[in-house]
């Protein structure tokens, strides 16, 4: 029994720096945060606020809008300045705007406190990524990702639990003030662990002579990365191991990932036709878990490979367009699903699986155009 806990233990060493894992475990705390109001913003706005959900709707997508345009000119940012140092400015920006959320009354107070922030988690999280990437060895990337996935989801989770039970207790205002104001404290919390706690490594200076280029010019000129976040955008919008993914080919994890998102949604599909609730619940839970396989091996492969793709002296400005990839989606996904609600809801099962196929086809073709450690040893 000691040998298998030990084998259990030894199996999640990850072999990375102190300063790294306060930096995964702080940003658990954030996503924390984040889950205590991620299931009820909708909710919070149209019944406690009195808008409508139309409002409410263009609310929540002006928080990924604003984190879209900030993400870009981030990570040029990035490529010249302190990554820790955004990564506290971004983080105290988010506390300000969701504390706002608090007490807003009118819509152009939500929609202000919705973009602020928006910016804010589109700086910090692009900030993040570089930072921890510059923290790390390159072999160690790929266990840095897979922490981070653990953090945020633990988080998320977690927080979306004690939120249901707060909210479920309560529904009333003072609950949801309650909510977002410990979402504004954990993101504060965060940037003062990052202030505190975590190093400022400094940024690979870039030369004069460099034929390469340094604007996101040359980053545009890498067709295979193009390519690649190109199919990203197409997985995250229809989805929204590791020693497993460590033995595989890239390019065929990313073709599992696809393969495994297809499987799950189309096996929601049965699901509304039984007429028994514990067998539709049953089945949706085991979608769940197939679905959250394909995630962790498309993101545990899909993070250090844009790191390893990416010029040192260029290293921001390919995370921000990694980051900026889920950005869109998020925003794309709930408007191309509501669109298809109103004609076909069964469309939304098939055609996503079908988007999630090509899209795994188009990454198998890539082929030996990206970096794969298992091919280069």
């Amino acid at each position: 029994m000691n040998r298998r806990v030990s084998r259990f233990v030894a199996g999640w060493r990850t072999g990375l720096s102190r300063p790294v894992l306060i930096l995964q475990a702080g940003d658990a705390l954030n996503y924390f945060g984040y889950g205590l109001v991620l299931p009820f913003e909708i909710i919070y706005l149209h019944q406690i606020r009195g808008f409508s959900t139309s409002t409410a709707g263009l609310v929540l997508a002006a928080t990924m809008g604003a984190s879209a345009i900030v993400t870009p000119p981030t990570g040029a940012l990035l490529d010249r300045c302190s990554a820790k140092a955004l990564v506290v400015a971004g983080s105290l920006a988010s506390a300000l705007g969701y504390a706002g959320f608090a007490y807003v009354d009118l819509p152009w107070q939500a929609f202000a406190c919705s973009i602020v922030s928006g910016a804010g988690i589109g700086a910090a999280g692009t900030a993040l990524r570089t930072l921890t990437i510059r923290l790390v060895k390159p072999e160690q990337r790929a266990a840095s990702f897979a922490l981070n996935r653990v953090a945020g989801n633990f988080g998320i989770g977690s927080g979306a639990t004690v939120a249901g039970f707060i909210v479920a207790f309560a529904q009333r205002l003072s609950s949801f003030q309650t909510l977002y104001f410990f979402d504004a404290v954990t993101y504060a919390a965060f940037a003062l662990i990052v202030l505190a706690a975590v190093p400022s490594p400094r940024a690979e200076t870039v030369t004069a002579t460099d034929a390469n280029g340094t604007g996101f010019r040359a980053v545009a000129r890498d067709r295979p990365f193009l390519t690649m976040i190109a199919a990203n955008i197409v997985l995250v919008v229809v989805g929204h191991t590791l020693r497993v993914v460590a033995r595989m080919r890239r390019t065929h994890a990313f073709a599992a990932a696809s393969a495994l998102f297809a499987v799950s949604l189309l096996a929601v599909l049965p699901a509304t036709l039984t007429h028994s609730e514990l067998a539709a619940t049953s089945l949706l839970a085991g979608v769940a878990i197939v679905f959250a396989i394909g995630e962790c091996v498309h993101t545990n492969v899909l993070g250090p490979l844009v790191a390893d793709m990416a010029p040192a002296h260029l290293l921001g400005r390919y995370l921000s367009l990694y980051g900026l990839t889920f950005t869109i989606s998020l925003a794309l996904g709930p408007a191309i699903g509501g669109l298809l609600l109103q004609t076909s809801p069964d469309a939304i099962w098939w055609g996503g699986a079908l988007a999630a196929v090509l899209a795994g086809a188009v990454l198998l073709r890539l082929g030996g155009r990206i970096p794969d450690p298992l091919r280069e040893a």
